[in-house]
């Protein structure tokens, strides 16, 4: 298993996520050694979903509008087409989005969370996956929309539904531990 006991995810998530495309991801990150945050609109619990029905709800560490990409060396982006379609028209995640990309950090994407990238103007030229019921807007993006259960393309990698999140967890997991800062390369 990888070491990713330096590396520290943010995992942008509101109201609507899907909750294995979150809990499960946070879960293996966290075997492996990632110090994970939850990262929200908002500082209350937010709610999960399986599919259309009410899941668990999830604690939130902080804020995104408060956070600083420079502090996060990946970015986890759960799916859940309420959680992404609110997530995506916010400016802070926009930038915060931009600036994780401009930075060259790892991203995770899985689901509908693609919107979010679309939103922030960051899918041109890119090859990635998704839900399939995105995947016009991705090409309507100037993305490359392919049908697998896990694509990795440079620093992202995507998946498209909860089916695929073993495979999604695997590359992640392998993306991640190629972006982990040496323990004397952290602050």
């Amino acid at each position: 298993m990888a070491d990713l006991s330096n590396l520290r995810v943010a995992v942008l998530a509101t109201d609507g996520f899907e909750e294995a495309e979150l809990t499960e991801p946070v879960k293996a990150l966290k075997e492996a050694g990632a110090k994970v945050e939850i990262l929200s609109t908002k500082s209350e619990p937010i709610q999960a979903f399986r599919h259309q029905d009410k899941g668990t709800t999830v604690s939130v560490d902080g804020l995104i509008d408060e956070a600083q990409p420079s502090e996060y060396d990946a970015v986890l982006l759960p799916g859940g087409a309420l959680n992404a379609d609110t997530l995506r028209m916010g400016p802070a995640v926009q930038s915060f989005l931009q600036q994780m990309q401009q930075a060259g950090k790892p991203f995770a994407i899985i689901c509908h969370a693609p919107w979010e990238l679309v939103s922030a103007n960051l899918v041109k030229g890119r090859t990635l996956t998704s839900y399939y019921t995105i995947q016009d807007d991705i090409r309507n993006a100037g993305g490359n929309w392919v049908d697998r259960e896990v694509v990795v393309d440079g620093n992202w990698v995507t998946s498209r539904q909860p089916d695929d999140i073993p495979a999604f967890n695997r590359e992640m997991l392998n993306l991640f531990a190629q972006f982990t800062p040496t323990a004397s390369a952290k602050r």
